[in-house]
Parts: C-alpha cells; sequence; structure tokens
C-alpha cells in the first residue's frame, strides 16, 4: 500500500470515520460540490462555477461584463448573472461563427 494511502488510513480511524468517507470530506471542503441553492455567490464562488482564475472574475465583475451587488461591505456575484453571462457569450460565439460563413 503506497505511504499515502497508509497515511489516510490512519487518520480516518483516529477520526473514528472510512477512508472513503473523509475523502468526500476532502473534496466538500475543496469547493468541488457547489451549494446549487445559493442565490448570491462569492466573487471566489462565482470563478469556480464559471471554471476561470480569481483574478478573471475579478476583472469581469471589475468591468462589468458580470453584474455584481454589494450586500453590506460584502461583493456578491448574482448566480443568474452566471447563466446570463454565459448565454450571452455563448450568443456572440454563434453569430461570429455565423459571419466567417
Amino acid at each position: 500500500m503506497p505511504e499515502t494511502s497508509l497515511e489516510l488510513a490512519r487518520v480516518a480511524r483516529a477520526l473514528g470515520t472510512t477512508e472513503r468517507v473523509l475523502l468526500r470530506l476532502i473534496a466538500d471542503q475543496g469547493g468541488g460540490t457547489a451549494d446549487p441553492t445559493l442565490v448570491a455567490l462569492t466573487v471566489e464562488e462565482a470563478a469556480r462555477r464559471l471554471g476561470v482564475g480569481r483574478t478573471t472574475m475579478y476583472a469581469l465583475v471589475a468591468s462589468g461584463e458580470v453584474p455584481s451587488v454589494t450586500i453590506g461591505r460584502l461583493r456578491r456575484v448574482p448566480a443568474e448573472a452566471l447563466k446570463e453571462y454565459v448565454a450571452a457569450r455563448t450568443a456572440a460565439a454563434a453569430s461570429n461563427v455565423a459571419l466567417a460563413a
């Protein structure tokens, strides 16, 4: 058994759980599973949903390409704004393909 597997098994036993449960908890903490019920996302969460980097997402928000709102002192990106952004980019790409043809 590789050394990392032994360490994982040891940690799982110490926590009183299985390796499978421990791996799932680790994946959940890494942002692998986003909460689909959130209405407003942090910029980092929005970046993960779009599959872009944090800096790129901040640039999209700063330029106004992706709308955002301030709630108290926090900047949030409406989840619906991401769908609209992707739809607009898809439409723009389709029209560029039609013009090239």
